[in-house]
């Protein structure tokens, strides 16, 4: 910047943009509010498509039933305000920006924001049908299945945002290698480790089975050798 504004301006201004930035969010759930259930029936059809007769989903607690639309709600509403909270701090911090950096945050964004829903829509359509149908044929005859609904909002929110931030995965490398932290050359002689690291993180972020790591341990790694080839791409271009 040319000059630095006095200090107490600068808090002004930090606060105003966290003020707008909470408006944003609360504004965005209060209209979606109006549709908690149709957005909670839009992310349980996955599991209900699967469900046959005498497999249902129950509520343990009396507020289940209205707490577990307004969560998975305000979770959706935060994802869609996140647009217009980046452009309040951008608007904070960009002053003190070279032009360099401002390129590499807007593309950061602006990739990783497409991603990470591109990563959820992954979870949803083809990770969601392949998990439940696994559980559900791993439960015996004799057992009925019924599946407590808070229960299942922690886990389709787990594997959301578990897929979510591994398609982050090429815009981390993206960010590395442009800064100068680390070599394309170093992440390729890494690869042999990063194969083993995926299924760690697959362990970690899952459910404790197999095929939800595997879901998530090969897009992942799939991902970092993309990363790779988009760093590849942009030195070239240097």
């Amino acid at each position: 910047m040319t000059h630095f504004k006095p200090f107490i301006q600068q808090l002004i201004e930090l606060r105003n943009t966290l003020f707008r930035s909470a408006i944003s969010f609360i504004v965005i759930f209060i209209c979606l509010s109006f549709y908690a259930n149709d957005i909670y029936s839009f992310f349980s059809a996955p599991l209900i498509a699967k469900l046959t007769d005498g497999n249902k989903f129950v509520s343990t607690a009396l507020t289940s039933t209205f707490l577990v639309p307004i969560k998975i709600t305000a979770f959706i509403s935060f994802l869609l305000s996140l647009p217009f909270i980046f452009y309040q701090f951008w608007r904070f911090i960009s002053p003190g920006l070279y032009k360099k950096e401002k390129k590499l945050i807007l593309l950061s964004f602006v990739s990783g924001f497409i991603l990470f829903f591109v990563g959820m829509a992954f979870a949803y359509y083809l990770i969601f049908p392949i998990v439940f149908n696994f559980f559900i044929l791993m439960t015996p005859s004799n057992v009925s299945l019924m599946i407590d609904i808070s229960n299942y909002l922690d886990l389709i929110l787990s594997l959301l945002i578990s897929f979510g931030l591994a398609f982050e995965v090429p815009v981390i490398i993206l960010i590395l290698v442009t800064l100068g932290w680390v070599k394309v050359k170093t992440l390729e002689e890494a690869r042999p480790y990063m194969v083993v690291i995926a299924f760690v993180i697959g362990a970690i972020l899952t459910p404790p089975d197999v095929i939800s790591q595997f879901c998530l341990a090969i897009p992942l790694w799939f991902l970092y050798e993309l990363g790779l080839f988009v760093s590849k791409g942009i030195n070239l271009k240097a």
